[in-house]
């Protein structure tokens, strides 16, 4: 869902390649290498091209949320359709100065409130992590996802959790 969103604090809104400089310094801090992979990204090309290869594909769908007063990007949602998967996943991530301050948890609610709205649609989003990453596990839970259980993704095991609405 690519659209623009405002809460009380934040702007929601979708990945440009002009975020290539905040695109590079988030997917290089410790919580995205220690939780997500390193995505070989070392500079401000790689980010612009890591960007593109987002954009070009139909099925993944990358929001920035920035402080809304200032501007300043904070963090990512992720909403992504895989080929593997039955429902899309919803991911999150942000850079660690903006973490413990409800940040995540104001931008993932207003963007699953906005997926999830009224139309009388039934709707199951799946999330998933290292079953270690309990920031994430907390989040999950505040949002209203329930584990599922674990599964064998890659060389990882990973905990799913869905929300069904």
């Amino acid at each position: 869902m690519y659209t623009t969103l405002e809460t009380e604090r934040l702007r929601l809104r979708p990945l440009t390649t002009y975020d290539a400089g905040f695109i590079l310094a988030l997917v290089n801090s410790e919580g995205w290498l220690k939780y997500i992979g390193d995505r070989q990204v070392s500079d401000k090309k790689d980010a612009q091209q890591y960007i593109r290869n987002i954009l070009d594909n139909p099925d993944f769908c990358y929001t920035v949320f920035e402080a809304r007063h200032t501007g300043q990007a904070m963090g990512i949602i992720t909403f992504l359709k895989r080929e593997d998967e039955d429902f899309p996943d919803l991911g999150f991530a942000l850079l660690p100065e903006y973490e413990k301050k409800g940040y995540a948890l104001e931008a993932c609610q207003a963007y699953v409130n906005a997926i999830t709205k009224g139309d009388g649609t039934d709707t199951t989003i799946l999330a998933f992590t290292l079953p270690g990453n309990t920031k994430s596990i907390a989040l999950l839970a505040k949002l209203g996802f329930q584990y599922t259980g674990k599964r064998k993704k890659g060389e990882s095991t990973l905990a799913y959790y869905a929300l069904r609405k």
